[in-house]
């Protein structure tokens, strides 16, 4: 009688082959990368990567140096990608004021910079402090007597620089910028100052910039350098620079990306921006789907900011004494 020997073909020892070599070549994909130019193969981590859109690879320079022709079209297409995706990011939550703990104004008048503390506190807070200390001006943040004059406000706001508060680089260069009884008008200076600031990551200084070349304020006016310092300051979060870019694609005939920028800057609570969006769904070029989200997060945004005692600073004549 012949005996059949079955192999057991669940066991591991049985393949082990079949899976030491399935390794082997996972491995070997993981680690190996081919040169771009010449097609030579090489460790992943010991070649040049384009340093720009990281999209391949070479064995050495030469090698890098020689494709870039060829590359060339390819590369700056992936870079226009990649900082598109950055652009059209959601906008990030707005900076709260420290008192109420409510997301800050749109309006830059709604607001008021504080040179003893950096602060940047809502008027419906710094009205409301009016109120309990019965006229007194204090800061309600850190309860500094308010400077009894300009040259004090700009001495404080110096100080503030001098211990990195970045705030208070954009603040200075708004005096420069305006010119004072103080401060001498000094466009180099408070370009200087919102390049300063800008580095710091402050997105409001590179908005500064860009109307300073739209504008052609004291400089020969340039709209790619106003764009460039626009999109840098709605990546981090401005919302007028993001209507700014959305005005600007507008008047090249860029209709989608205008719609983009007006519709990310209105669901982040921008009402000129819902306007431009309500105008797009009126002609077509917004669905209805897209245009029902957009009011929804408006509203959402909207009512973040709002309270009673902004609505009472609003109305009332203490900041205008």
């Amino acid at each position: 009688m012949t005996s059949i020997k079955k192999e057991c073909t669940s066991c591991e020892q049985n393949n082990i082959n079949t899976i030491t070599e399935g390794v082997d070549s996972i491995s070997m994909r993981d680690d190996t990368s081919v040169c771009a130019s010449c097609g030579k193969e090489g460790n992943s981590d010991d070649m040049n990567t384009c340093n720009k859109c990281q999209l391949v690879k070479y064995c050495n320079a030469a090698c890098k140096k020689k494709h870039r022709k060829k590359h060339k079209k390819a590369c700056e297409k992936r870079v226009a990608e990649l900082r598109d995706e950055q652009l059209f990011k959601d906008h990030p939550p707005r900076e709260e004021c420290p008192i109420c703990m409510l997301p800050l104004p749109f309006d830059l008048n709604e607001s008021v910079f504080k040179p003893c503390c950096g602060k940047f506190i809502c008027k419906g807070c710094i009205c409301t402090m009016v109120e309990s200390v019965r006229g007194v001006l204090l800061c309600p943040f850190c309860r500094t007597p308010n400077a009894k004059n300009l040259d004090e406000h700009i001495e404080r706001t110096k100080k503030l620089m001098e211990k990195g508060y970045v705030g208070a680089f954009n603040h200075l260069a708004g005096y420069y910028a305006n010119g004072t009884t103080s401060l001498p008008q000094d466009m180099n200076k408070a370009k200087e100052l919102w390049l300063k600031a800008a580095e710091l990551g402050y997105a409001e200084a590179y908005c500064n910039l860009g109307m300073y070349h739209e504008n052609g304020v004291s400089v020969e006016r340039d709209e790619k350098k106003a764009k460039h310092y626009f999109e840098l300051a709605a990546m981090g979060g401005d919302i007028h620079a993001r209507n700014n870019l959305g005005y600007m694609e507008f008047k090249v005939g860029n209709f989608h990306r205008s719609l983009k920028h007006f519709t990310l800057a209105a669901k982040a609570g921008d009402e000129t921006s819902l306007k431009k969006v309500k105008i797009g769904y009126k002609v077509g070029s917004v669905t209805k789907d897209e245009y029902a989200s957009t009011l929804r997060a408006y509203h959402e945004r909207q009512k973040e900011m709002k309270s009673d005692a902004r609505d009472k600073a609003a109305a009332s004549d203490i900041f205008n004494e």
